[in-house]
């Protein structure tokens, strides 16, 4: 399996997750389960099948997680020395030379991403567009709306 990106803090969620999936939300399901089967009859039993199918989905979340952390390839931004490059993890603040808005994005794993927060995924048509580009560089996004140009006007690694 190849290799995930992700930055610390996106590793850091994943192994949250790990952690309250395996010590809150198994014993939880184990315990619906118990509930369920001392109603009686499991064939005509609706609860016990939600149980058994909300087990299956978060033995299924766990072995995901526990894949990615395994062929997880963890980058710390802080430590890059890309010489001012857009790279894996560098926060990049552009400028829409059509519209003239300016946004500031962290390049990050997909498992990561949320532009709410200003995190886009290495596989996202943007970072696939700034992947090399130095300040003062133009992008041409080629996204769904059309193609767009992105000046890049800083690129940190914090």
């Amino acid at each position: 399996m190849n290799k995930i990106p992700l930055t610390v803090t996106g590793a850091e969620q994943l192994r949250t997750e790990l952690h309250r999936l395996k010590t809150v939300e198994r014993p939880a399901v184990i315990a619906a389960i118990a509930e369920a089967r001392s109603h009686g009859d499991l064939s005509e039993n609706a609860e016990y099948d939600a149980a058994k199918e909300r087990q299956s989905f978060i033995e299924g979340r766990i072995a995901e997680v526990d894949g990615k952390l395994a062929n997880a390839q963890i980058i710390d931004p802080a430590l890059l020395d890309a010489d001012g490059r857009c790279v894996f993890g560098a926060t990049v603040e552009l400028e829409d030379l059509e519209g003239g808005d300016k946004v500031t994005y962290q390049i990050v794993g997909d498992d990561e991403a949320d532009i709410k927060l200003g995190k886009i995924s290495i596989s996202s048509p943007i970072a696939r567009a700034l992947i090399g580009k130095y300040a003062g560089d133009v992008a041409e996004v080629h996204a769904p709306g059309g193609v767009r140009e992105y000046e890049v006007l800083d690129v940190k690694y914090i």
